[in-house]
């Protein structure tokens, strides 16, 4: 039984896909542990979250009718059928326990497999599945209909709304309409007050965070294994793009980052890396104590990291019950990364060892099992382990000021080991002090930069053309590696801000597809390189608008198309039309609709032009019937074929 005050709480994050963790719920997830209450974190549908609550509570039926049957193998064919009631798959199950050796009723099993299922469709759980408080976390706007929907859905596994409690991005900038959606009041901006959700004095905000949550999740945050933290808070800019000044109005000029680190260090392990979200890190006057207490917490030029054990981590916080669905599944993922290094005997030895206790599969895997053969396998997991030093890393993620940047302040950066610089170039009107800053870290040994190139606003698609090759003139000038990354604009407030196809005054929709479409090549980011630059974007910028207007395959495909004609065609085509018809041309294209162009123009030979270019689709070259598709897989057989004579050629 529960002890008195004790509550269950879920730590949500909706099914959109990010690179960092939630670390809101980090340490909301400190806070509740700290108050002794049991927590669940889920990344996900509210409805994979339901079915797997009834799913366990199903098989531990199961268990109890039949214990000698390997329910295990056969739980997704379980949870498949308590979804359908699908009488074949309820077939299946019954004809799996007849090959087992089931003691069990096989009668009682077919009643309380309908019954789950009976209970999961009909929504019987509501009531019995629900949590004294869920926390969801938000991001950005333009994710507002699927965080919308997770908060609606989580609705039923409370008992009253006020139980919910939102926050983050979403809910400080669009407050007002995520209560008019939802109901329910967010809570708006930070978590740096004394008893926000309770009667106490604890600032969730300056708590370390929890990391054992990430290992309850399947989902793989790219960026994983390092330290996050915040050295200051807010930022002295009100940019319309940003966020930043609605949600963390307060400027906070230092924030101590030791103790943060010795305490994760101690709970979860040493981390790689040190990722600091500082919005604007050189507008603080304590910037010089920042660089100081990085480098005091093991972040020098030349530091390596080794991976601490693992093992001994998750078994000492099994011992200690700190979260154990999180760490019977990381011990489980730990003892099958052991199983693949060994090899011969000792990997047969191992092999039995965990087939003999049930962890071969996490289904059957339990704590109990986990602590029994550690004893076992500690010192073949140690002298197995990943040893390999590796070089750490500091990022100040969200990027530095260039307007903020001098000869000191760089001198400094290049005390610590920064990989990469991030200094944004949103504007050309800041040409001369971006250039200035880039100059700077070549001066200070700090080779590897990365910037977001803000495009879709106040800019013109020639001004994103030129920033992009300031970047790449630059590396090449000064033997630096500057990585790009455009990042098209969408309004975070006002009338708009639900409109995901917001298009700038200034650029259309074929732009920006043509834009994305470049980038689809490079997963969204533009490295170093001349020629490819002038091969992407065009060597100037006539060829770089001639880019745009191109068919999208015929980007996509560029080599292909211009080797078979059709690009040559295409402005052949297109040249030969008078002033009038390209005219109404480029209005077809910049709309880029090409699904019905007699409404924009009935000038047959224009829309002969459209239909012959523009309505090649990606799944026609896909298409093993299709002529295109005939012609690429030649093109591709004979460049793999001349590419090994030169080969060839170069090892003669």
């Amino acid at each position: 039984m529960d002890k008195v005050g004790k509550k269950k709480v879920l730590l949500l994050e909706p099914n959109y896909k990010n690179k960092y963790p939630p670390i809101g719920l980090m340490k909301i997830s400190t806070y509740h542990r700290m108050m002794g209450d049991d927590i669940i974190f889920h990344k996900g549908n509210i409805s994979e979250l339901i079915i797997s609550f009834v799913l366990k509570n199903c098989l531990n039926k199961l268990k109890e009718i039949a214990p000698n049957i390997r329910w295990y193998i056969i739980k997704s064919l379980i949870k498949k059928y308590i979804i359908t009631h699908n009488s074949k798959i309820l077939n299946e199950i019954i004809e799996f326990t007849q090959d087992e050796k089931n003691d069990g009723d096989g009668t009682l099993i077919e009643v309380w497999l309908k019954y789950f299922s009976e209970y999961y469709r009909g929504k019987k759980y509501i009531g019995d599945i629900y949590f004294d408080r869920i926390y969801i976390t938000t991001l950005f706007t333009f994710y507002w209909e699927i965080t919308v929907k997770t908060i609606n859905d989580a609705k039923v596994l409370v008992k009253k709304l006020d139980d919910i409690k939102i926050g983050g991005v979403m809910a400080t900038v669009l407050s007002d309409d995520l209560e008019k959606e939802t109901g329910i009041k967010p809570h708006k901006g930070l978590l740096d007050k004394p008893g926000v959700f309770d009667n106490n004095n604890i600032i969730i905000d300056q708590l370390p965070l929890d990391y054992s949550i990430l290992d309850e999740t399947d989902y793989k945050y790219p960026e994983s294994n390092a330290y996050y933290a915040y050295m200051t808070r807010g930022c002295i800019r009100k940019c319309s793009f940003c966020a930043v000044w609605k949600i963390e109005p307060k400027f906070n000029s230092y924030i101590s980052l030791k103790d943060k680190i010795e305490a994760i260090k101690e709970k979860y392990g040493d981390q790689r890396n040190l990722l600091l979200l500082d919005n604007n890190v050189l507008a603080s006057k304590e910037f010089p104590k920042i660089i100081e207490e990085i480098k005091e917490s093991g972040f020098i030029i030349g530091a390596k990291f080794v991976e601490p054990n693992y093992l001994d981590i998750a078994i000492n916080n099994l011992k200690k019950s700190v979260n154990d669905q999180a760490y019977i599944k990381k011990s489980f993922e730990l003892l099958q990364y052991l199983l693949k290094r060994l090899k011969g005997q000792k990997q047969q030895d191992l092999y039995s060892l965990l087939k003999e206790n049930d962890l071969l599969n996490i289904e059957s895997a339990t704590k109990d099992s986990i602590l029994k053969i550690y004893p076992e396998i500690k010192d073949t997991f140690n002298e197995y382990r990943n040893k390999t030093p590796k070089t750490r890393y500091v990022d100040f993620n969200q990027g530095v000021d260039a307007r903020l940047l001098n000869e000191e302040k760089m001198r400094l950066l290049s005390e610590i080991p920064i990989r990469p610089l991030r200094i944004a170039f949103d504007s050309l009107d800041y040409k001369d002090i971006y250039v200035n800053a880039i100059r700077l870290a070549a001066k200070y040994n700090i080779r590897n930069l990365s910037n977001y190139l803000l495009y879709n606003e106040k800019d013109k698609p020639e001004d994103l053309y030129e920033r992009i090759k300031i970047n790449v003139m630059l590396a090449e000038e000064l033997n630096i590696n500057i990585y790009s990354f455009p990042m098209k604009y969408h309004p975070i407030s006002g009338e708009k801000y639900l409109n995901r196809d917001y298009i700038g005054e200034h650029w259309s929709r074929k732009y920006i597809r043509a834009i994305q479409t470049i980038l689809n090549a490079t997963k969204g980011k533009i490295g170093t390189g001349i020629s490819f630059f002038h091969k992407a974007f065009g060597k100037d910028i006539n060829e770089y608008n001639k880019i745009l207007l191109m068919p999208e395959t015929y980007i996509l495909h560029r080599y292909f198309f211009e080797e078979i004609g059709f690009t040559k065609k295409w402005w052949d085509d297109f040249n030969n039309l008078t002033t009038k018809q390209q005219i109404k041309a480029l209005e077809v294209i910049k709309a880029n609709d090409f699904s019905n162009i007699t409404k924009y123009t009935k000038n047959e030979i224009v829309n002969n032009f459209i239909r012959e270019h523009y309505s090649i689709s990606r799944d026609e070259i896909n298409n093993p019937k299709s002529n295109l598709y005939k012609l690429k897989k030649e093109y591709d057989y004979q460049r793999k074929k001349n590419a090994h004579l030169l080969l060839s050629c170069v090892k003669a």
